[in-house]
């Protein structure tokens, strides 16, 4: 993606705010989001910074001290990229695409996609991998959940090769080594999230020390619901220091837990918690995503290469990115009903 002007101007002022922060960060980040709300552009935009405008004006928001330690203890071209990506190609640029090509196209056309992945599979799919991205990325696609079995290494040439795009990759304490940290050092559209078990303590330790930029995920079931809605879940994942908690739902849990779990998540962040951003994968996701283009769309791949929602796991053949262009899987997965209309 070549660089637009309104990018680089923006990346002058953000670049700007990052080191004004670390001299005054309540003032400078109140006026990044005030100067942000103002040039905003889609409903999108202006519903993001609205909302964290009016949460900013809690002078004791514990998101003062979570942004103002990610700003210390992150390498700053690390946030800067990482951030474009994300709130730029992905939910200014690539939310405009999603929208004119879903007026055209007539289907939805989800804002994030994940993707599960099996080292022997990946190695044999590599191509068709990069071409899901890419076709992605046409689309207006430009975040992406990466969730490999193991050995998360092989997949990092995927996030070197799409410099566009912002990646979460899912992984476990145990896998956040030396070796495998020289590799993540060379990759700025890169966020890691490591798993909450034992040691998660000493892999955040490690990546706070090599100033990556790092979240907490944990795969909740209907037995942790009252740690969850407790908030002791919270309170135990924010001393690793995380921007994110996110939640994942074990395919197992009931629509119940579920619920009452989003509930929490949306408490802690009304109310402001904690010191760090909960967010439910698979709710939150498809929150924006129907903010974007008024019909919520949420889709990820497993490891197989077949498409699933929150409601079903399809095994055709043409619902399987190996064997299926991803505009056609999704073209044929999620028509649009005749009386939506696309506002921006």
């Amino acid at each position: 993606m070549e660089k637009s002007t309104s990018r680089i101007i923006i990346e002058t002022i953000v670049k700007k705010a990052l080191r004004d922060i670390k001299d005054s960060p309540e003032r400078s980040i109140r006026n990044l989001i005030d100067m942000a709300l103002h040039f905003s552009g889609c409903r999108f935009q202006r519903n993001f910074f609205e909302v964290a405008q009016t949460m900013l004006q809690n002078e004791h928001s514990p998101y003062y001290g979570l942004i103002e330690d990610t700003v210390a203890h992150v390498d700053s071209e690390r946030l800067l990229q990482f951030g474009m990506n994300l709130g730029y190609n992905s939910c200014t640029i690539g939310a405009k695409t999603i929208r004119e090509m879903e007026e055209k196209e007539k289907y939805n056309i989800p804002w994030m996609i994940s993707l599960n992945m099996e080292p022997q599979r990946f190695s044999a799919h590599q191509q068709r991998y990069r071409a899901v991205i890419a076709q992605g990325e046409g689309l207006g696609i430009y975040t992406w959940m990466l969730l490999p079995k193991s050995q998360p290494q092989d997949i990092l040439s995927l996030v070197q090769e799409h410099p566009d795009s912002a990646f979460i990759l899912f992984c476990k304490p145990e896998e956040i080594t030396l070796s495998f940290l020289d590799c993540v050092s060379e990759l700025n559209n890169l966020m890691l999230a490591i798993r909450y078990e034992e040691d998660a303590a000493d892999a955040c330790d490690l990546l706070r020390k090599a100033e990556l930029l790092y979240s907490v995920y944990y795969r909740y079931t209907a037995d942790d619901v009252e740690s969850i809605t407790s908030g002791d879940l919270f309170c135990s994942i924010e001393q690793l220091h995380p921007v994110f908690t996110i939640l994942l739902a074990d395919p197992e849990c009931p629509e119940t837990a579920r619920e009452a779990v989003y509930e929490a998540v949306k408490q802690a962040r009304s109310r402001q918690l904690f010191q760090t951003i909960a967010w439910e994968a698979a709710c939150d996701s498809s929150f924006v995503d129907s903010i974007i283009s008024n019909e919520s769309c949420l889709a990820g791949f497993d490891s197989e290469g077949h498409l699933f929602t929150l409601q079903e796991r399809n095994t055709e053949d043409c619902f399987n990115m190996f064997q299926t262009d991803l505009p056609r899987i999704l073209k044929q997965a999620f028509p649009k009903s005749n009386t939506d209309e696309i506002t921006a």
